[in-house]
């Protein structure tokens, strides 16, 4: 538990530095490109809109899914999953990649996933916008359900660092981890509903059994919430069994994270 209080003291202590750092790491990043900033909103764009014409017009026929137009669903799902999936890979490579430099100055290591999942906001911000057009476009009636928006946003924001802190240490300790972190996250791309509606698969004996074990999956229920409320379809306490367990996965990565860096990070160096 002392812990899980000093990392998280040591974020909202350091919050003006990780914002400073996360800014000027966007900026660093695409300074020689012509475009500059402006890849952070296309480059997504561009794959949403590869996406669409396999999955939206290709194996979907164009057809709507839960009353709206295939490319709104869609995006309600695709632009969580690029937040989640950049923001996965970032926080767990940034300890390895800065950790040199950060431990000759007076510096909390524990912020650097941080600095990284805040560097993906603008790509994200850019891309919420283009649903909230999408969505006027489509005529989604706005309801009260859509403040439900903000509980599952302190949900992807609670996984993300729970689960970033702890990724960020492993791959420090064992550098063939972010490898294999990458290969999971394309199996779960499928798996975690951005694109396919996990409720509309063929009919196979111990299908429900799957569908039941897929929505465990904290990406799923972070995606799924997201769509919940926009397309007004249900309360987060409606599903009760599925928001007890991701707020104890969640926990108990914060902890098992939270333990592991305190007593490796006075070695990361010497691991690397």
């Amino acid at each position: 538990m002392n812990d899980i209080k000093l990392v998280l003291k040591e974020q909202f202590q350091n919050f003006g530095i990780i914002k400073r750092i996360s800014t000027y790491e966007e900026k660093a990043t695409y300074q020689s490109h012509y475009l500059g900033l402006m890849w952070q909103f296309l480059n997504p764009a561009i794959q949403v809109g590869i996406y669409y014409l396999v999955f939206g017009l290709g194996v979907n026929g164009g057809r709507q899914v839960d009353g709206v137009p295939f490319i709104v669903w869609m995006l309600m799902g695709i632009i969580t999953w690029f937040f989640l999936n950049s923001s996965i890979l970032g926080m767990s490579n940034s300890i390895y990649r800065q950790v040199g430099m950060v431990s000759k100055m007076k510096f909390p290591v524990s912020v650097l996933p941080s600095v990284n999942m805040a560097s993906n906001f603008v790509s994200y911000r850019w891309m919420m916008l283009l649903l909230i057009i999408a969505m006027f476009i489509a005529k989604v009636p706005i309801t009260i359900y859509w403040l439900q928006y903000f509980y599952y946003f302190i949900c992807m924001i609670a996984f993300l660092f729970s689960f970033g802190i702890l990724n960020a240490t492993i791959t420090v300790l064992v550098r063939d981890y972010h490898i294999m972190l990458q290969s999971v996250l394309r199996l779960l791309f499928y798996l975690s509903g951005p694109i396919w509606n996990l409720h509309t698969m063929g009919q196979f004996k111990g299908r429900d059994s799957l569908v039941r074990l897929l929505e465990l999956n904290p990406l799923y229920y972070i995606i799924n919430g997201f769509r919940d409320s926009f397309l007004s379809r249900q309360w987060f306490w409606e599903i009760g069994s599925q928001t007890i367990f991701f707020w104890l996965l969640v926990l108990i990565l914060l902890a098992l994270g939270s333990h592991l860096h305190m007593k490796f990070r006075a070695r990361f160096v010497d691991f690397i």
